[in-house]
């Protein structure tokens, strides 16, 4: 018993020992085993980013897009062909509606007359390079830079964008649509280095000329140059070309005829630019260059069959749809249905009160007539006939105000009233008018906001249409009323973004009402019984009247709550087309005008007070 006890207490002592070890080791594991997990808990995030994130993945994945977007625009190349010329390379007519939805003309007699590229003298083609795309003659028939602004610009739907070369346009033109999609974006790309390919550059630009809109519903070089200049395209000019160039910028604005003073100077910029980039090409002498002068362009013969009044109006919406985003190429293919806003037993009897008050050559006359409710413009005047007098009477703004700035005037003192800072009464007075006056809707370039005299005596230029605007703010309670002339246009499904007339606040209600309260004041029982007329209105009238300083010009604006008319008489010499001054009647046949067509429009409306706020100060 002794010997295999003294047997077992070596080994029980070894087994303690080996017991010991092993927990010592096991601890150690344990140990090591956390400082791993915590090694890992620290790094592994490290690693997994340089896994994901490794030079390898990443080129891969650069070379993986870059055959995709080659393959890509490799099958599209394979996949679209260079069509047929489309059928909006040949105008549709356009149809334009009064408001009743009967027909008040219609356009789209194409005046284009295609010309081979030998008839258009190599400085004429070398100004449209200048002005459009400088890299024509190298580059492939894209401009990849201002293709990508294009197509982000479609994606992020901000619109059209520049940056296209003539041969995008011409595809774009005679092949394609001018809807702005992606889809037309990849095919006039890939259509166009197609065509870059299979035709030479003259023919290219020979079918850009042909196919480009200039305006005055003149469609390619021949047609622009008879239209602008009354010569063959191979006779005009190097200055003549770079207007005709400078000009598809943006055709209406930068027609030189009805062009206003701020117009003018962007289209003199962009034809300085022209010349300047065909010396910079060595396309054109420096010395040449400088001796250059801008070849005014005569003055434009209206449409036939846009006769009578009806060439203004359909001339007037026209600039309200480009104002809108409907391009003057878009309208001028042709295909739309417009409705106006004008009604038609108004139109005619607002025809008739002018012709009647307007008597021999010496005068002209042009009228307004707004609803202030909602903006709508429900008959205009614009002259004689458009074939005639091309110029609109009723948004010509080169005849003075007169008397019918001054209530603008009192607005303008009303509102700054309060804020008039007593060390600089006249600066600060005379900076508030012109605010009040552009925010109601005064022209800002009309100038002379710095000479109070000038501002008292209403000495600043303006047109029936802005005075329209004006009055009929001050009607809507100082709530913005741009008078509007379209009621709709659409395209098939295509449909046009017609802005709305009314806007947010210009004046407070209490300054608008205050003149309004004013203004009947004056005019009631004065004004609203026409001078040798027995016609009468009988409404609410509060308006303005009176002649000019220089009297080349008489205004007679009246309105009741429902309907608005600002008539304006201009003196004119008849065989020069200079202002002249009026005969000393012409304050008192504007009032006549005024008064007849008032009677007839409101015949049958039921009486309408005015509902004003207002206080005197």
């Amino acid at each position: 018993m002794r010997i295999r006890q003294a047997e077992r207490e070596p080994r029980d002592a070894e087994e303690a020992e080996e017991s010991e070890e092993a927990a010592e080791a096991e601890e150690a594991a344990g140990e090591t085993a956390v400082g791993r997990r915590r090694r890992h808990a620290t790094v592994r995030p490290k690693s997994r980013l340089r896994r994901l994130f490794s030079w390898k993945r990443i080129l891969t994945a650069a070379l993986s897009f870059v055959l995709l977007v080659v393959g890509g625009f490799t099958a599209l190349y394979l996949a679209i062909d260079v069509p047929q010329g489309n059928a909006q390379a040949k105008a549709e007519s356009n149809v334009y509606l009064y408001s009743d939805g009967t027909l008040l003309a219609r356009t789209g007699d194409v005046n284009r007359e295609s010309v081979p590229i030998s008839r258009v003298s190599k400085p004429v083609r070398h100004a449209f390079v200048a002005a459009e795309n400088k890299s024509f003659y190298e580059d492939s028939g894209i401009d990849p830079a201002g293709l990508t602004r294009g197509l982000l610009s479609t994606v992020s739907g901000e619109g059209t964008q520049g940056g296209s070369t003539i041969t995008q346009q011409y595809v774009k033109n005679y092949y394609l649509s001018q809807e702005q999609t992606l889809t037309r974006k990849a095919k006039e790309m890939v259509i166009s280095l197609k065509v870059d390919r299979r035709e030479s550059k003259d023919d290219i630009l020979a079918g850009y000329l042909n196919t480009s809109y200039f305006g005055r519903v003149a469609y390619g070089i021949q047609a622009a140059a008879r239209a602008y200049y009354d010569t063959d395209v191979s006779d005009l000019t190097v200055e003549q070309g770079a207007y005709l160039a400078a000009l598809l910028q943006a055709p209406s604005q930068y027609d030189w005829a009805v062009a206003g003073p701020t117009a003018r100077q962007l289209v003199k910029a962009r034809w300085n630019y022209v010349l300047d980039n065909m010396v910079g090409q060595g396309w054109l002498d420096k010395a040449e260059r400088k001796g250059m002068r801008f070849p005014v362009p005569r003055a434009p013969r209206p449409t036939p069959g846009l006769d009578g009044q009806a060439g203004y109006l359909v001339d007037v919406a026209n600039r309200e749809l480009a104002a809108t985003g409907i391009s003057e190429q878009q309208l001028a293919a042709g295909g739309w249905t417009i409705t106006l806003n004008i009604d038609r037993k108004r139109q005619r009897a607002l025809n008739t009160a002018v012709d009647a008050g307007v008597s021999g050559p010496g005068s002209q006359s042009g009228a307004v007539s707004v609803d202030p409710r909602d903006g709508r413009i429900v008959a205009m005047y614009g002259g004689r006939d458009y074939t005639k007098h091309y110029l609109n009477n009723a948004t010509r703004s080169d005849y003075q105000t007169g008397p019918a700035f001054l209530p603008v005037v009192n607005a303008a003192k009303m509102e700054n009233l309060e804020t008039a800072r007593p060390d600089a009464p006249g600066e600060h007075a005379s900076a508030g008018i012109e605010k009040t006056s552009v925010d109601l809707g005064i022209d800002p370039h009309a100038g002379d906001f710095d000479d109070p005299e000038a501002v008292s005596l209403g000495l600043l230029g303006t047109s029936p249409l802005e005075l329209a605007e004006v009055y009929a703010t001050l009607a809507h309670h100082g709530k913005k009323v741009t008078p509007s002339i379209v009621k709709s246009a659409q395209r098939g499904d295509e449909r046009a973004d017609v802005r709305s007339p009314l806007g947010g606040r210009t004046v407070s209600r209490t300054t608008a009402d205050t003149v309004t309260a004013d203004l009947q004041t004056d005019f009631d029982g004065q004004l609203a019984q026409g001078p040798d007329s027995n016609a009468t209105v009988m409404q609410p009238v509060a308006g303005v009247s009176g002649a000019s300083d220089d009297r080349k010009a008489a205004w007679h604006i009246g309105y009741t709550p429902q309907l608005l008319t600002a008539v304006g008489l201009f003196g004119e010499n008849p065989k020069t087309g200079k202002q002249a001054r009026l005969a000393a009647d012409g304050e008192k046949r504007a009032g006549q005008i005024w008064t007849d067509y008032m009677t007839r429009a409101l015949e049958g409306e039921p009486p309408a007070r005015f509902d004003l706020r207002w206080r005197r100060y």
